[in-house]
């Protein structure tokens, strides 16, 4: 293997194990935080339609903390649609807030860099 390769190689595992990360942190915050964070956003029809998912198991709580962070990171798709309570999102706490968009800025970059090796690896020739 060229040394090229190995880097991709190494970068490819570090963007498996920020996703292994990512997970870790989205489930300790569902197992852990999930009735606050419903509690707050009780008024907002987008996540009460998702909230029998916190009986899902693992899968599900996951599925729901990140259709709450996609919803409190990008909140205008949902409050003109009238979904999303403005009373509620106003009344969020910041800390939650900050943590959620992390959450769902951090598996963006992940994904979009995952991509971008891909892409990379298509066009040299990588895989076939």
């Amino acid at each position: 293997m060229s040394t090229p390769e190995i880097v991709f190689g190494y970068m490819g595992g570090v963007v498996i194990l920020g996703i292994l990360v990512w997970i870790g942190v989205a489930l300790h915050m569902a197992y852990t935080k999930m009735d606050e964070l419903l509690d707050h956003l009780k008024n907002c029809s987008a996540i009460m339609v998702r909230a029998p998912l916190r009986h899902g198991g693992p899968w599900g709580k996951l599925l729901l903390i990140g259709g709450i962070s996609g919803i409190v990171t990008f909140p205008g798709f949902y409050l003109k649609r009238g979904e999303l309570s403005t009373e509620d999102l106003n009344n969020f706490p910041a800390p939650f807030k900050r943590k959620l968009a992390v959450l769902q800025w951090s598996v963006i970059g992940l994904l979009g860099f995952a991509f971008l090796l891909w892409v990379i690896g298509k066009v040299v020739g990588w895989h076939k």
